[in-house]
């Protein structure tokens, strides 16, 4: 019975950091409150906004963020934010066009499957 008293504790907090109840990863759909996290669009050292999406998903885009510009101390700090947000913003994109993608051609192959019979 302690066993379930953990894990809702540890799931009500999860939830709690997420900011909702009902999280889904906004790339690939997975719901499991277990495998989702806040990922800082613009990176965590230059805003606090987060968006919920799964580890496999993190990891591709916080990846990708490794190919941004470095810090530049010289910088206007708003600009910078700002344009390191949109590279963010566009890495987070990416992923869903090729999830689209994928989706769209799902559906295609579908559609081509012959009907079955009774089947209206």
């Amino acid at each position: 019975m302690n066993d379930n008293l953990a894990k809702e504790r540890r799931k009500q907090r999860r939830l709690e950091k997420l900011g909702t109840n009902n999280p889904v990863c906004g790339i690939c759909g997975e719901r499991d409150w277990r495998c989702l996290e806040d990922h800082h669009v613009a990176d965590y050292k230059r805003d606090d906004l987060t968006v919920p999406i799964c580890r496999n998903c993190h990891r591709k885009v916080s990846d990708d963020q490794k190919d941004h510009p470095v810090f530049n101390p010289t910088a206007d700090p708003m600009l910078d934010r700002i344009g390191h947000f949109l590279l963010g913003l566009a890495d987070l994109l990416t992923l869903i066009i090729e999830r689209l993608y994928v989706f769209a051609q799902m559906l295609i192959d579908r559609a081509a499957l012959p009907e079955k019979d009774g089947a209206a």
